[in-house]
Parts: structure tokens; sequence; C-alpha cells
């Protein structure tokens, strides 16, 4: 069964993202499936420290952008919206090349709630890191 309120695609995520941080970095979603949503990220210039590996905040970057975006997917967005209200990420593995590719999942789906869980995986999928993000779910107000 899916959990989501209107079915996203990875076209229409991907269109969202035009003119973002998340184009900037090249954060591309790849996969929408019952429960979850997939993207990748390139290690490059962009997303790595000075030591040449993947930058931690951009591994957070990644895994926020899936989290909400899913998070957002699962809501009537004509009456709420989901913002982020707490990330957590352990960083388990460095990576230097390539593109990472993270799944976002919900552990939580809740009225003024949801949590997510993200890992993160290199080219070989092994795990380099597992986030976990607390979406708060908002009402729309009229203005």
């Amino acid at each position: 069964m899916s959990i989501w309120h209107q079915a996203p695609t990875v076209e229409s995520l991907n269109a969202m993202s035009k003119d973002t941080l998340v184009e900037h970095v090249d954060i591309r979603f790849t996969e929408v499936g019952d429960d979850y949503i997939a993207g990748t990220m390139p290690v490059d210039n962009r997303t790595t420290q000075p030591f040449g590996l993947l930058h931690g905040g951009a591994t957070v970057v990644l895994a926020e952008t899936l989290g909400s975006s899913a998070a957002n997917c699962c809501l009537d967005m004509s009456t709420h919206y989901a913002v982020g209200l707490e990330i957590n990420t352990n960083h388990l593995r460095s990576v230097r090349s390539g593109r990472v590719k993270a799944t976002a999942r919900p552990i939580h789906i809740g009225r003024s709630t949801q949590v997510w869980e993200i890992r993160t995986e290199d080219e070989s999928g092994r795990l380099t890191a597992i986030s976990r993000l607390t979406m708060a779910v908002v009402p729309r107000q009229e203005r």
C-alpha cells in the first residue's frame, strides 16, 4: 500500500529542485516506490571538504532533501506542509569519488510529526551514513 497522498514522480521531484541548492549540488531524484524516495549526489568539488572526502554537511543536505520531499508527498499540500525539526546523521564510511545514493523511508507518519530514516550508500552499496529526520507537520494558514 502506498503512503503517498499524491504519488510523486521522479520528474516532478526533479522539476521542483530547479534553481535551488538541490540543483546546485546536482542531487537527482532517481526512484519512487510505495514507501520510499531515492536519489543520488556526486562526490566532486561541490560536495567535498578540503581533504577530498565527501563533506558531512553535503550528506546531510542529501538526507534532508529526500526526507523532506517524501514527508511533504504524504500530505495534502493544500492544507498542510512539513518542515524540518531535527536531523541527526552518523557518518560511517568516507567517500572520495563517484555518486552516493540515499533512500528515505518512514519510521513514523503522524498528524503533527513525521520521522524518516535515510540510508546513504557508496557506489558499491556500502553504507556510508545513516540519518534520522524529524519533520513538523504545519497547517497552512490563509493570509
